[in-house]
């Protein structure tokens, strides 16, 4: 059976590599054609010259040379989104419609846009001119990047296609995408697009790149090689980790989104008042996606009581009758099971689910846990253990104090959550439990379940560690998602016609907000 070639410095070439692998229908678990090889070094260290002969031959390229690129793949992924949606269905079991077709696909493509958009304009260089010092400085490109995408997110993380391509992209960086093995034809159609767009709007040959799979050993020396200048990754905890390590230790700014278990509270007045819904909404919470989101509410903490007994029930009751859905691959069915059980061993209960369900497919029981407070604090470590998948695990403290105790204990996590009472009954409590939900997560939210990250200037989808590698920065949000491949580059004393566009004393682009002398300003100036 022919192994598919890989992008290479803007040809699809055989790759050399001996190994290969295939995706898995998670469905019914059976391998999928076609094969795809696993590249061996020589084949990433090419990859890594052509991107940084890319770098040199786009530097000084204005934003809209990355604008048109990024617009024009955005109509061809939209050119192809029968090819796509029908290829990532059988790779992923998710849904044609809504999730892919209609949610996720049109996702993809905005933020795209939306990255077009910035790297045109530009103000997400932030010029910052202090004309009597004769100092100026502005973001610019940090020369390769490379994107490892996750499983769960075959479209909008995709790694050839997804935010963080987006963002290195509009930062006027070339990519080397790294595919997910979960999704590998998936990647290799929105590369054919990409290498369309590339050739239509003159990028360079090593612009956009794809390799499918590498050794653990090969990936840690693309991370850490001389010619990188950042990496971008969404995936599991010891694996992004291990590439952090290594490199942090080559000196290559690693950006990382890890795991989170989100916690929910819901205060003893919301659950008086509107138990049943929240009871509903947290179900369509963990359950959407058979809970294989990175903002899958893994942990709710809630108050003991007559009403927290009701909730449990409910929700007990609401995970036994919804369908187990499909997970996303044999890993991700035992890193589940061996989750629920860690949880087990360190205290939790049993309310419902744990098992494996009947069927060729990957599949468990949708599960719920509970654990008192006082055990929590115990234990806390191993009971924030991630059980990536349709499960979550409830806390029932015995007192206020407790549930701010519960709050100080909290690994960094994406989002924190607190339901309360809509007529003020809990406003005491929420005085003293969000300002220690707010240093533990990245988003904050009121009265809503985290699921849904919103492609937003404003959105934050990052947060202290592990939820990610780094608390100053966002993997979702243009153009703060910018910033994480870009560096700050500071001119001392250089002439005027010298110095970039945006820094010029007669900047042609009145549209562009610099900060000038202590002011910002869209105003032409003379130096």
């Amino acid at each position: 059976m022919q192994i598919q070639p890989v992008l290479i410095n803007g040809q699809w070439i055989p790759s050399t590599g001996t190994t290969s692998f295939q995706a898995v229908n998670p469905a019914t678990a059976e391998a999928l054609d076609p094969v795809f090889p696993v590249s061996p070094w020589d084949e990433i260290e090419s990859a890594l010259e052509a991107a940084a002969d890319a770098a040199k031959a786009i530097r000084g390229w204005s934003g809209q040379r990355f604008a048109a690129f990024l617009e024009a793949y955005a109509n061809e992924i939209e050119k192809r989104t029968d090819e796509l949606v029908a290829t990532a269905h059988a790779e992923t079991g998710y849904p044609e419609s809504p999730r892919l077709r209609d949610g996720e696909l049109p996702r993809t493509t905005n933020q795209l846009r939306q990255a077009a958009a910035h790297a045109r304009e530009g103000t997400w260089t932030q010029p910052t001119i202090d004309t009597a010092a004769g100092i100026s400085s502005m973001f610019g490109p940090i020369g390769p990047v490379a994107v490892f995408g996750p499983n769960n997110f075959p479209f909008a993380f995709n790694s050839i296609a997804g935010g963080d391509f987006a963002a290195a992209v509009a930062a006027g960086n070339p990519v080397i995408a790294k595919g997910h093995s979960s999704h590998p034809k998936t990647t290799q159609i929105f590369a054919e697009a990409a290498d369309t767009a590339a050739k239509a709007t003159d990028m360079s040959a090593g612009f956009v790149q794809l390799i499918y799979r590498t050794s653990h050993a090969d990936g840690c020396r693309l991370v850490s090689h001389p010619l990188m200048g950042a990496i971008g990754y969404t995936g599991g905890r010891s694996a992004g980790l291990t590439i952090k390590e290594a490199a942090d230790k080559a000196g290559k700014p690693a950006y990382l989104e890890l795991s989170s278990i989100n916690p929910v509270f819901i205060l003893p007045g919301a659950l008086t008042e509107r138990g049943a819904d929240i009871a509903e909404e947290f179900k369509g919470s963990c359950l959407m996606g058979t809970g294989q989101f990175c903002t899958n509410p893994g942990l709710v903490a809630i108050k003991a009581g007559e009403t927290a007994d009701a909730f449990i029930e409910a929700v007990k009751q609401k995970f036994e009758e919804s369908p187990a859905g499909i997970l996303l691959g044999e890993g991700v069915q035992r890193g589940f099971q061996s989750g629920i059980t860690a949880i087990q061993s360190a205290g939790a209960t049993l309310v419902t689910g744990g098992l494996q369900t009947d069927g060729p497919g990957f599949s468990c029981a949708n599960t719920l846990l509970k654990v008192s407070g006082s055990q929590f604090l115990e234990n806390p470590e191993a009971l924030q253990s991630e059980a990536f998948g349709n499960s979550s695990l409830i806390v029932v403290a015995d007192s206020d104090e407790q549930l701010v105790q519960i709050a100080e204990c909290l690994e960094g996590n994406l989002t924190g959550c607190i339901y309360s009472h809509t007529g003020g009954e809990d406003e005491g409590l929420y005085e003293q439990l969000a300002p220690a939900l707010r240093q533990k997560v990245g988003r904050l939210l009121n009265d809503k379940m985290p699921t849904g990250v919103a492609v937003s200037p404003a959105m934050n989808h990052g947060g202290p560690f592990p939820s990610t590698g780094h608390p100053v920065f966002t993997s979702v949000g243009i153009p703060a998602a910018i910033h994480r491949f870009s560096m700050l580059q500071c001119y001392d004393n250089v002439r005027p016609q010298r110095l970039p566009e945006a820094l010029q004393p007669k900047n042609p682009n009145g549209n562009l907000w610099r900060y000038i002398d202590g002011m910002y300003t869209q105003a032409d100036y003379e130096a």
